[in-house]
């Protein structure tokens, strides 16, 4: 049986994989409104990579699959809790199966590090219903985790193409071969026993952009995860 659930949806400029840290800094009263949310019930929300394409209320939307962030601690930032600051740690992966919109519309000219930008949302949200959400939800279905061990020959081969995408990206510099090695040691990427994760830390480590980190989440086998990853690690 699938199993389906409705969670707070954060869009952002980044992709989080299953058990990887993310701290962050609230400021904007939605995402305040979803963390003090988050605190009075499990603790938990979707990240998701933000989507330009997918515009929800002219909000920018989040791309279909995410990873379900876990609050593990919570603090004010100042005195007067305009900002808020997190701890989280990704939990299970998830595909948005229907979006809830939030409550209001993207304000015209609309800045969040701004008082008055704050004030423009306060004022939209007055007029909302008392049971409405400022922030974006989705009804969500987890996504079974690969399984699949990950040999020693597949993780040489994946440092291999790491090595040779960064020193290929380094020229007309050189990066000697020993320096290599010290910035996978510098990341904890030395290992005589990969699982998946150093995989997710090591195409996080290659990628240039989150949405080449996008295919990699998305991978639903080590088959998959492999080929995706050699992609990334060609130079086009």
């Amino acid at each position: 049986m699938t199993l389906t659930k409705i969670l707070p949806i954060f869009p952002l400029d980044l992709v989080l994989f299953p058990r990887q840290e993310l701290p962050l800094r609230i400021f904007e009263p939605r995402y305040k409104q979803l963390v003090d949310d988050c605190m009075l019930s499990d603790g938990q929300f979707g990240v998701c990579l933000a989507d330009q394409n997918n515009q929800v209320r002219g909000w920018n939307g989040p791309k279909n699959v995410g990873t379900i962030a876990k609050i593990t601690k919570c603090e004010d930032v100042e005195l007067d809790g305009m900002q808020v600051q997190i701890e989280t740690m990704g939990r299970s992966k998830f595909k948005i199966k229907k979006i809830i919109p939030p409550s209001i519309d993207l304000p015209e000219n609309y800045d969040p590090y701004t008082m008055e930008g704050h004030q423009a949302i306060s004022d939209l949200n007055e007029n909302a219903r008392d049971d409405d959400k400022m922030y974006l939800r989705a009804e969500v279905e987890l996504i079974p985790e690969i399984d699949d061990n990950v040999s020693l020959n597949q993780w040489d081969h994946l440092i291999d193409l790491w090595k040779k995408k960064t020193a290929k990206q380094a020229l007309p510099q050189v990066i000697e071969p020993a320096a290599l090695d010290q910035i996978l040691t510098q990341y904890y990427l030395t290992t005589d026993t990969p699982t998946i994760d150093y995989v997710y830390s090591l195409a996080a480590l290659g990628a240039q952009d989150p949405e080449e980190l996008q295919p990699i989440l998305e991978a639903n086998s080590m088959e998959e995860l492999i080929q995706r990853f050699e992609n990334l690690m060609t130079i086009k």
